[in-house]
């Protein structure tokens, strides 16, 4: 737990159990996304549209329980939320807000998820892993965070890691995109 000057509540940043949690979970869909050019035209399509009806339906079909979980798109990007005990986490892709609007790339959405997909592997197969990259989350070791998550993400495309409190967000600018893309993890709310 991390505490905070003032009267602010205290932030409970993830834990190796959430990251481990969180990347099992995406792990199909970003498979699917990765692998599967036809069905991550499609997601990308919903996503401009801001179908939820038609992601959900897609998520279903590569992962029913992520299909349980909240979804939510702003039609340049989508998220994923995660209820882990009394928190709730998001996971997902997106262009930063007020650079694009209606745009969402299905070759970058796929080189993106090529690009961490090694990272959630490793975060879901190694729990050592993933206690260590919570533990330089918790603890504000950002040089560590940072060298952890580059030593599985390799793509030349990954422009900047971000760490804080609750989670890390993944920068990647590709030569066939104007527009930046975002992988972010981190804590939506706590209850």
């Amino acid at each position: 737990m991390v505490k905070h000057r003032g009267r602010r509540r205290p932030v409970h940043a993830p834990t190796g159990a959430v990251l481990q949690r969180i990347a099992r979970q995406m792990l199909p869909f970003y498979e699917a996304i990765a692998c599967n050019r036809k069905y991550a035209a499609a997601w990308s399509r919903a996503v401009v549209s801001a179908d939820l009806h038609a992601l959900t339906k897609l998520l279903r079909k590569v992962s029913p329980v992520l299909g349980r979980h909240g979804l939510g798109t702003n039609a340049i990007g989508y998220f994923i939320s995660f209820a882990i005990h009394k928190s709730s986490y998001s996971n997902g892709v997106t262009i930063p807000p007020g650079t694009a609007r209606f745009k969402f790339e299905t070759a970058a959405h796929r080189a993106v998820t090529r690009a961490i997909l090694p990272l959630y592997c490793r975060l879901a197969c190694q729990r050592s892993f993933a206690d260590r990259l919570a533990r330089a989350i918790r603890c504000h070791n950002k040089p560590l965070a940072v060298a952890l998550i580059r030593s599985t993400v390799r793509s030349s495309a990954l422009k900047a890691v971000r760490i804080d409190s609750t989670g890390f967000g993944l920068s990647f600018k590709f030569p066939f995109s104007k527009h930046v893309y975002q992988n972010l993890l981190f804590l939506e709310f706590e209850k």
